[in-house]
């Protein structure tokens, strides 16, 4: 969502400011992120394997879940005059069900709170990623952002 100014994102806390296109999460995507983490569990990278394991097929690393949070949101507080914006940290995530390889997933982006500090404003938003026919959300994180002017 495009704002105006700071003022119009203060004005926005309690809201979702945003809910993101669907990404399919393909198993290119899963290896890649398995590579580049060391993290190669067959659940993730044995499709022959995973076929007989408890999800049925590979399944997406809950972190490269977590990881696809700038892109999913990326768009979702968007002011001008903004010169930087930077991730700060998260302040609790939870990966309440799967990603299967092949699912396609999406985020909604709950602006909880803005607070100023040196030279900018502190951003805490929660983001949901859900997966699409999925019941329950795959990610929960509440996250923190900061924007400088």
């Amino acid at each position: 969502m495009a704002f105006a100014s700071l003022d119009d994102v203060r004005a926005a806390a309690g809201t979702v400011v945003s809910t993101s296109e669907w990404l399919e999460i393909d198993q290119q995507r899963v290896d890649m992120f398995a590579e580049a983490t060391g993290d190669l569990q067959w659940i993730h990278t044995d499709p022959a394997r995973a076929a007989s394991g408890p999800f049925g097929t590979t399944i997406a690393h809950g972190y490269l879940t977590l990881s696809l949070i700038p892109f999913l949101a990326g768009d979702a507080l968007r002011v001008p005059d903004v010169k930087m914006g930077v991730n700060y940290g998260t302040n609790k995530v939870r990966f309440p069900a799967p990603v299967p390889v092949g699912s396609r997933v999406r985020a909604t982006v709950k602006l909880l709170s803005v607070e100023d500090v040196t030279g900018g404003v502190q951003l805490t938003s929660q983001v949901t990623i859900e997966r699409e026919g999925g019941d329950k959300p795959v990610c929960v994180a509440e996250t923190v952002s900061r924007m400088y002017l």
